[in-house]
């Protein structure tokens, strides 16, 4: 994720902070406004209220009144904040989890919590593209479940507009097994979601957004028998080692809803890598005897409508940046994948349609809805 600055103190923060090391000020994540914030109680407005700081090293106060999400208060399990005019006890990002496995049991409680910071995430990247729920368009839910003893095993996957996930894949070693077992060169909790939440606007933006005829030309025919398409896909293994001239992994070759799945989800890492890395103020040097280009990062979001060009000439070099940097420490590359003419071409039908669907931003704040749940 980006990084932010304590706006009390100035001090780096970052997305997941409850506390400014630097002056002790309380932090959350202000949904509304995007953006971390130092909080301070505000007994005297109402009970469990806390009020904005102003401009850093002041005491002054913004005037903003907040109340912490009750799953920070119940179980120090997520750093968001709800508007004091909203009336609802989780904050838009938790409204969205629908089941939850049992929290009595220690080890569904680690990963619940795992699982959750991953999807706000998801939540800051989508709400960043434009994407969150607004009037008349709705978001996407979330199970998550555990197996159980005799039970069906509970699978990742999306249907009607629910995301489930077996609460499993927190566990680094189950996470490893199935990643080897699968032949996947990457498998996070952040790519699980990143992944379902694509067959969530290919509904959205592709077939309600009229362009099924576009991406049939691109992707091929999603009436295809999907079972028979995956069965035949896990069937040739290894031996299909030509998926890479038109797709951005192995997967994304089973069939036309992976194939976009898999390329939304790399849309995403594209453009969250890319914030990431202009919060930093990253330029890059590729080392060429004969042309040394230096790529300086910019944030993707700070345009209304990025050129996917622009965006692609960073984000190459910036991964390979990455995966020298992890290889330096002994760590496998953190992006595995080397895309293709023919992916990136995918990659830019995915770009054309976010832009298109993003919403207008009132004063430069996004307009999040109240959950159907509450």
């Amino acid at each position: 994720m980006r990084v932010f600055n304590c706006d009390h103190c100035g001090h780096l923060v970052f997305f997941d902070s409850v506390q400014c090391l630097h002056c002790g000020s309380a932090l959350a994540f202000l949904p509304d406004q995007l953006t971390m914030a130092a909080l301070t109680p505000a007994p005297q407005d109402g009970p469990d209220l806390w009020r904005r700081l102003g401009e850093r090293g002041t005491a002054q106060y913004s005037g903003r009144l907040y109340r912490m999400c009750h799953n920070h208060t119940t179980y120090d399990a997520c750093n968001f904040a709800v508007p004091s005019n909203d009336y609802a006890q989780l904050c838009v990002s938790c409204r969205q989890t629908r089941l939850l496995p049992d929290l009595s049991d220690p080890a569904n409680l680690r990963r619940w919590k795992q699982i959750e910071g991953a999807k706000r995430q998801l939540f800051y990247t989508l709400a960043r593209l434009g994407l969150e729920p607004v009037p008349g368009r709705s978001g996407p839910v979330f199970e998550f479940l555990a197996d159980l003893l005799g039970g069906p095993a509970i699978l990742t996957g999306h249907q009607g507009g629910t995301i489930t996930l077996n609460v499993a894949e927190a566990d680094d070693d189950e996470r490893a097994r199935r990643r080897i077992a699968l032949g996947e060169p990457y498998r996070t909790l952040i790519g699980h979601l990143r992944h379902e939440s694509g067959h969530f606007y290919w509904d959205q933006l592709v077939r309600d957004g009229q362009r099924l005829d576009a991406f049939r030309n691109l992707f091929g025919d999603e009436r295809q028998d999907y079972a028979a398409a995956l069965d035949a896909h896990y069937a040739k293994g290894s031996n299909g080692n030509d998926w890479f001239l038109n797709h951005v992994s192995a997967y994304a070759a089973a069939h036309p809803w992976e194939d976009w799945a898999e390329t939304w989800a790399h849309y995403l890492h594209m453009v969250d890598l890319l914030e990431t890395a202009a919060s930093y103020q990253t330029a890059v040097t590729v080392p060429d005897p004969h042309m040394a280009l230096r790529h300086h990062v910019t944030d993707p979001f700070a345009a209304s409508h990025p050129d996917f060009q622009d965006l692609v000439r960073q984000w190459v070099p910036l991964t390979l940046l990455l995966n020298s940097l992890n290889r330096s420490l002994g760590q496998d590359d953190a992006y595995p994948f080397a895309l293709s003419s023919g992916a990136m071409v995918k990659l830019r039908f995915v770009h054309d349609l976010v832009q298109e669907a993003q919403q207008p931003a009132d004063s430069g704040a996004p307009h999040l809805a109240t959950s159907a749940l509450e």
